[in-house]
C-alpha cells in the first residue's frame, strides 16, 4: 500500500508496537510520525515505513496536538 502524508498508521515494531500515529512527512523509506502525546507535532519520531501498517484513513486537519489526540482516540478503542 502507498503511504502518504496524513495517513493513520499502526506501529508493527518497537517500543510503540500496536500504537496508532499520523504520518506528518516522509523522506525516502522513512516517515515522521506523531501521536500528539509522547510524540507531539514539534518532535515527530522517525520510523521506517516497513515497520508501519497502513490504514485506509487519511486525515487533513491535524494542525494541533489536541486534534491529533482526538483523531487517534477513535482508533485506540478499536
Amino acid at each position: 500500500m502507498e503511504y502518504c502524508i496524513g495517513m493513520i498508521v499502526r506501529a508493527k515494531a518497537g517500543r510503540d508496537k500496536n500504537s496508532f500515529f499520523i504520518i506528518t512527512s516522509m523522506e525516502g523509506d522513512t516517515g515522521y510520525i506523531v501521536n500528539g502525546k509522547q510524540r507531539p507535532l514539534e518532535k515527530p519520531k522517525k520510523k521506517k515505513l516497513k515497520h508501519l501498517a497502513a490504514t485506509n484513513t487519511v486525515v487533513q486537519d491535524y494542525d494541533t496536538n489536541r486534534k491529533v489526540k482526538r483523531i487517534l482516540s477513535e482508533f485506540q478503542d478499536n
